[in-house]
């Protein structure tokens, strides 16, 4: 069965694998991990991603993404889907900061919740993260603007990439 096409007018505009680069993710808490392995999951199976900003990217999908920190900046490394490499898109992080450590702050509460056994409050703080995720996918659309065309979903999922990258610095 063929993928849908998507906005660029093509199949292939979408990723078939994501990788978080650098440090071993053993140090994440549950909560993280599980919003890390989610938003994988759902990145793989569900997902716009187009490179615009090079010629040969473009027509070069489906694509593998490794996504990483280095020197302070987002690295979108995008590679063929032998992981051949395409084209890095280096994004500064300073625009996202307030909103990774609003994220942090609701994971911490989140965590104090659980453990307290409070639900009205894990409802609460559930729907303050809906909220946050919601502004960091038009942020992380707006920052890719010209570079890769996403939609909103593929948005929000790569902010919950970016924060879990973030939060092992």
């Amino acid at each position: 069965m063929a993928s849908p096409p998507t906005e660029t007018g093509t199949p292939a505009a979408r990723l078939v694998h994501v990788s978080l680069d650098g440090e071993p993710l053993t140090r994440l808490s549950p909560l993280l991990e599980a919003d890390r392995a989610q938003a994988v999951a759902d990145l793989q199976a569900e997902n716009r991603f187009a490179p615009l900003s090079h010629p040969v990217a473009r027509d070069a999908g489906p694509y593998a993404l490794h996504l990483s920190i280095y020197e302070g900046r987002l690295v979108f490394d995008i590679r063929r889907a032998d992981d051949s490499p395409l084209v890095a898109i280096v994004l500064a992080l300073g625009p996202f900061r307030s909103l990774i450590k609003d994220y942090q702050m609701l994971v911490d509460s989140h965590a104090k919740a659980v453990e307290e056994g409070r639900e009205a409050r894990i409802q609460a703080i559930d729907m303050g993260r809906r909220g946050l995720h919601n502004e960091g996918a038009q942020l992380m659309i707006t920052r890719l603007n010209g570079k890769v065309e996403i939609d909103f979903p593929t948005a929000r999922r790569l902010f919950t990439l970016l924060c879990v990258l973030h939060h092992r610095i």
